[in-house]
């Protein structure tokens, strides 16, 4: 296959049919290079990741499931490394191009897969979310994408990073082929009633940049047409920078648990902020960890409070459209965690999300979020849908 965009592992070839006669015969697929594909290594973005010696045996249960829906996989695709990044730069692999902003990141850790589906070398593209790794590409490359109910889709064969907020998604140009491949991997059909009544958080929409603000108003005023009734409230009344300070104690902790036997036993080659990433998270002390796991309890308890049946919040995917490439770390910084503050709820709640395009700010996609309660998915994909036909 063609790659215009840089979105591919280098030096990787991968065909695999889909099943004949599924769902989604005649669309195509690739999948982040933490997912396991049989017969192919799963280097993980790092060139001394394990996964790189040997083959895998059995596909991932996400790569198998598109594959039994009839979606054919083409590729495996760039990955920030061992998925510890949010910008989609890559020392070792380079950084996929942004077909819509070409100038711009991504947006990582799914980088590759969003670059992939953005440039239309593929229907579908798997990705994985653990802080923000599918939600903030889509807002920056102009996507559907979707972070499920934390716990509901099986990870084996998908590359662990921190597991009490790992999970799989997966991206779409468009509404109907977005749809598409949720009943598939859902394993639900997407219905047809629609959610009847939207919460638009105002401190998250407060936190983002004003002119963002003012781009995304048309597509909330869209979603309304959509419900029944709109309100307004503060999704996370402690502030969204302490929910991003819990979710920023936990999910890096997490990562040194995962990653230290491998960083002591291998010393691999390693890019100064991942490894500055680490080194900081091993010193994460018990008592923030105890804090940081009480706050986890307060934004579940809130968010199941705020989210009843039939109830979706929105606020904007990201703070700001991509950030041009190759800035320094002395900047990309403060960006990362301005992201965090919008994205940090996912990790430590485990609601889905969906982030729907439709808008730009000074030509830049910027992607307008929807989250419901635990299991809401599907009708979160029914809502995403319905979006792209009131356009």
């Amino acid at each position: 296959m063609r790659d215009p965009v840089g979105a591919l592992v280098p030096g990787t070839s991968v065909h695999i049919e889909g099943a004949p006669d599924g769902p989604l015969s005649g669309l195509t697929f690739v999948a982040k290079d933490l997912f396991d594909v049989a017969g192919h290594p799963t280097g993980g973005g790092n060139p001394d990741w394990p996964g790189n010696q040997e083959p895998a045996k059995k596909h991932a249960w996400a790569v198998q499931t598109l594959l039994d829906g009839g979606a054919t996989l083409v590729g495996k695709t760039i990955t920030d490394e061992v998925s510890l990044g949010i910008l989609g730069e890559n020392v070792f692999q380079g950084t996929p191009i942004n077909s819509a902003a070409p100038d711009r990141v991504p947006g990582g850790s799914s980088a590759g897969s969003a670059a992939a589906v953005a440039a239309g070398m593929c229907d579908i593209a798997l990705g994985t979310d653990t802080g923000g790794s599918v939600r903030v590409p889509a807002s920056f490359c102009g996507l559907y994408g979707i972070r499920p109910t934390h716990g509901r889709l099986d990870l084996s064969g998908m590359m662990a990073q921190a597991p009490s907020s790992d999970t799989t998604g997966w991206f779409a140009r468009d509404g109907a082929t977005f749809a598409r491949a949720s009943a598939v991997m859902l394993g639900e059909e997407i219905p047809s009633e629609l959610p009847d009544r939207l919460i638009v958080a105002v401190d998250a929409f407060g936190f983002a940049e004003g002119r963002l603000r003012a781009a995304l108003r048309p597509m909330i005023e869209r979603l309304g047409e959509l419900v029944d009734t709109i309100d307004e409230d503060l999704m996370a009344p402690p502030g969204l920078s302490t929910w991003a300070r819990a979710q920023r104690t936990l999910q890096p902790y997490e990562g040194w648990l995962t990653f230290k036997d491998w960083l002591n036993e291998a010393n691999p080659a390693m890019a100064y902020s991942v490894a500055r990433g680490l080194a900081a998270a091993a010193a994460i002390p018990a008592a923030d960890r105890d804090w940081a796991d009480m706050m986890r309890q307060e934004a579940r308890a809130r968010l199941d409070y705020l989210l009843p049946p039939n109830t979706v919040l929105c606020l904007p995917t990201t703070p700001f459209p991509a950030p041009p490439k190759g800035l320094p770390i002395s900047r990309t910084d403060p960006l990362r965690m301005q992201i965090a503050c919008l994205c940090s709820h996912g990790g430590l709640t485990g609601v889905p999300q969906v982030s729907i395009p439709g808008a730009t700010l000074d030509g830049l996609p910027v992607g307008l979020s929807i989250i419901g309660r635990w299991g809401m998915d599907a009708q979160l994909a029914a809502l995403a849908k319905a979006m792209e036909k009131t356009a």
